[in-house]
């Protein structure tokens, strides 16, 4: 069988978010019984079907690199990490649907990885006023995960999810909230799995087939 072509995307957010998680349950469809904290980085991999069920469909491997999540300025933190992003394809970010925090971070979050050699300084985040002109002209796909929605109270349900569908639309990016101790939340045909092969597609189709802008070239 010939080896498959593969995509890397970067799992980036604040420690606790639950990415290890996250990861574990797109690569295997199972819930991670004992999730531990991730020091540096781990790798899993999950097969993708690009456009599935067409006449271009092709399999493709994604490559999750699940970023550990200290927030820490130290510049010695953060060049750490900068080996990561190198040659990235695509990024998900993830953040805890009960911290709000964890939300405002990944600005932080996305900034370090598109703009590795410029680190972020201050505070970016000042009262839910975002600069969306940093991510305007970003040509990486992002993809917006909101975990632990199992634990929001039904009465404050419809408020967080209205102010993270504003850090979604911040981003260009679409926006799925699940709970990753619960499988069905990624179940084939629903609209979060929809969303997540749709993010998986354009990730591939940046790497391999479009070139200088709306230029496409196809690879065999």
């Amino acid at each position: 069988m010939a080896a498959l072509d593969r995509v890397k995307v970067l799992v980036l957010g604040d420690s606790g978010v639950g990415k290890s998680s996250l990861v574990h349950l797109l690569c295997h469809n199972q819930v991670l019984g004992n999730p531990s904290w991730t020091v540096g980085c781990s790798v899993d991999v999950r097969i993708h079907d690009y456009k599935e069920g067409t006449p271009e469909e092709k399999t493709y491997y994604i490559e999750l690199w699940d970023v550990g999540g200290s927030v820490g300025s130290a510049t010695s933190v953060k060049s750490t990490r900068a080996v990561f992003y190198n040659l990235l394809n695509g990024i998900i970010l993830v953040h805890d649907l009960t911290n709000k925090k964890s939300s405002q971070n990944l600005y932080r979050w996305s900034l370090e990885a598109l703009n590795r050699d410029v680190a972020p300084t201050g505070v970016l985040v000042t009262n839910g006023d975002y600069d969306r002109e940093k991510f305007g002209d970003n040509q990486i796909p992002l993809l917006v995960i909101g975990t632990k929605l199992d634990q929001i109270p039904e009465t404050k349900r419809n408020e967080v999810l209205t102010r993270t569908a504003f850090l979604a639309e911040d981003f260009n990016a679409e926006e799925i909230n699940l709970d990753c101790t619960n499988p069905r939340y990624l179940a084939a045909g629903s609209s979060n799995a929809v969303k997540l092969s749709r993010f998986f597609d354009k990730v591939i189709e940046k790497r391999y087939f479009l070139r200088d802008g709306n230029q496409v070239c196809h690879f065999s």
